[in-house]
């Protein structure tokens, strides 16, 4: 009797979340960021919290850029339901964020308004940040 093969990789339905991010790990268009320090989903309601406190923070002056898009829908069965019949409905859509993924940019403000602004936003997200300032940012 033949015996299935082993691979080295197994199909894994949620996706991987290994290594670093291979894009949107620089700042294109704002002078500060925050930048992610490890992995996680970031869902649509986590995203806009962390929004609706910088811009409550920065009262409404410059302009943040959100650098993430809830693009992946995350299905959930109902309780007390049997496996199988099919997929469960979609609950939430997330993004996938990898370390070294900028999340948030801002221009247009002071060094402390902004970095208080994207500290309040980063305390509505799930994953690690750091604050980073563009290269050429002169005080």
């Amino acid at each position: 009797m033949l015996q299935p093969r082993k691979t080295k990789f197994r199909k894994q339905q949620k996706g991987r979340m290994k290594g670093n991010a291979g894009r949107g790990h620089r700042l294109a268009n704002g002078v500060f960021g925050i930048k992610s320090l490890d992995s996680s989903f970031v869902t649509a309601r986590q995203i806009e919290a962390a929004r609706i406190a910088a811009t409550r923070y920065m009262k409404r002056e410059g302009s943040i850029w959100i650098m993430i898009f809830p693009d992946k829908p995350i299905t959930k069965k109902p309780l007390e339901v049997r496996m199988g019949k099919g997929k469960g409905n979609v609950e939430f859509w997330a993004a996938v964020v990898k370390p070294g993924r900028i999340l948030f940019e801002v221009s247009g403000v002071p060094y402390d308004t902004a970095k208080e602004a994207l500290r309040l936003a980063a305390q509505k997200l799930p994953v690690k940040t750091k604050f980073i300032v563009a290269r050429d940012y002169q005080a």
